[in-house]
């Protein structure tokens, strides 16, 4: 039978917590009520990552489907692979720290299933959002910035296309997530450009961030990648194939 929910966690170098993370998985996925299954996704994590997590399901009966490759391709191939791999009702990803929680999971299916919207965000930008966790200043600074930046060129109207937790419908996520092109952190963007073009309805929701703020990103080195694939993605919807 096709599960409620198909839940995505790109991993990359995360053996510090990752423990921590199947477990708090395992745990919430004994609460629910409906049917889930999870995906772990390994990004060609240089560290032991993939003999963690192999070994605890092993040992556990945790229902997780683990995907695995060698090379590192980045964040968005990490999440296409598990959305290409989910057979859910609704499809959500989120970072492998968990860092919004789980109880936004259960907020998320509410908006999609009864409210039917077709897509859904998390909004850190919003009055309402809370952080329980520090977030360095240079980070902040460079999320403003290329937020700002995004909003005016790209994806108008959304004044954070970042957040680590966004959440679909199945037909919108089989439309969507086949046509990706950016590998890296831009992917987001690409998402909700796609969204906006087909006119999908999208809801933002304030989150609550209880994560940690370790981040595999480079601030110069991602940024500057994140704004070459953002740049190319109107260039492709008009003037290529890629996403018809």
């Amino acid at each position: 039978m096709k599960p409620k929910l198909s839940l995505i966690i790109p991993v990359y170098n995360v053996s510090a917590f990752i423990k921590k993370t199947l477990q708090a998985i395992t745990k919430w996925h004994e609460t629910i009520n409906y049917s889930a299954e999870i995906i772990l996704v390994n990004d060609g994590s240089p560290d032991n990552s993939k003999q963690i997590i192999e070994s605890f399901l092993e040992q556990s009966n945790a229902a997780i489907k683990f995907v695995s490759y060698s090379k590192n391709r980045g964040k968005g191939y990490a999440v296409k692979q598990g959305m290409l791999q989910a057979t859910g009702a609704f499809r959500v990803f989120t970072d492998a720290d968990i860092p919004y929680g789980f109880e936004i999971i259960e907020r998320i299916l509410h908006y999609l299933d009864f409210k039917e919207f077709d897509v859904c965000i998390g909004n850190r930008r919003s009055i309402h959002a809370k952080y329980y966790t520090s977030v360095s200043f240079a980070r902040k600074l460079s999320s403003y910035v290329f937020t700002g930046f995004v909003s005016r060129f790209v994806v108008t109207g959304i004044n954070d296309t970042q957040c680590g937790i966004k959440g679909f419908t199945e037909a919108v996520a089989n439309e969507i997530f086949p046509k990706l092109a950016v590998s890296g952190f831009g992917f987001d963007i690409e998402i909700l450009y796609l969204s906006y073009k087909k006119e999908f309805d999208i809801k933002r929701i304030p989150v609550t961030f209880v994560g940690n703020e370790n981040s595999t990103i480079s601030l110069l080195k991602d940024s500057i990648l994140m704004l070459k694939d953002v740049m190319l993605i109107p260039f492709r919807y008009h003037f290529t194939k890629n996403y018809r």
